[in-house]
């Protein structure tokens, strides 16, 4: 069995069920990988529907004065992600008709997305098959292929069918949040450990390349 086929049914018995897995709507999906970044799920699961509430749209958060927008942030941290968020609502709705855009290189261009962002976005949101190479994705695959590029090899591996380049981002992020964690690794739970390299060498909590002499 494939690398892939391994991973998508691991990730299908399981996927934690998380509010921004269960919509397809860009605005919603952008909102929780803003809130994501650098927050545990456990506090993002508490803010994200009390931020939606408020702000059910980007056309409301655009409206909204900064103010009640870092209100609705407190306590989550890292407030330039709030200040980025509301700059980001405001010119999509000033100069994209209030529509986030599909493309990552297209949504690269708002204040605030990078290109993991950006990729999540595209993926999460309108079903691109393109690569989301977060800090979990990247030990991932780091471990399993050390690979010299690590968004060279995840656009090599990631499917071209949007729903399945969905389920098969969403589960290596999964694999990595669960299983292959960074200080204490699950090996024996892990779906790919036959093919996992870091497994192979003895260094099961290092790339196998960062751990080769230099």
């Amino acid at each position: 069995m494939s690398f892939t086929r391994k991973l998508l049914a691991w990730y299908k018995r399981n996927a934690r069920v998380l509010p921004w897995r269960e919509t397809r709507n860009p605005y919603a999906i952008l909102v929780s990988e803003f809130m994501l970044q650098q927050t545990q799920v456990s506090r993002v699961l508490d803010y994200y529907p009390r931020f939606l509430k408020r702000f059910p749209t980007i056309a409301s958060l655009a409206r909204a004065r900064p103010k009640a927008v870092m209100e609705a942030w407190d306590g989550l941290g890292y407030y330039a992600r709030a200040r980025n968020l509301h700059k980001l609502a405001r010119e999509v709705s000033g100069q994209h008709d209030g529509v986030l855009p599909d493309s990552p290189e297209d949504l690269r261009t708002l204040p605030g997305v990078g290109q993991y962002t950006a990729g999540a976005v595209a993926c999460f949101a309108y079903e691109k098959g393109v690569p989301t190479v977060d800090t979990n994705v990247r030990r991932v695959l780091e471990r399993v292929f050390a690979p010299r590029d690590v968004w060279e090899l995840a656009a090599n591996l990631v499917p071209k069918n949007g729903k399945r380049a969905w389920r098969f981002n969403q589960a290596l992020m999964e694999l990595g949040a669960l299983v292959c964690t960074a200080r204490k690794p699950k090996c024996p739970e892990c779906p790919v450990r036959n093919d996992c390299l870091a497994v192979r060498s003895g260094e099961r909590t290092r790339s196998p390349r960062a751990a080769r002499p230099q």
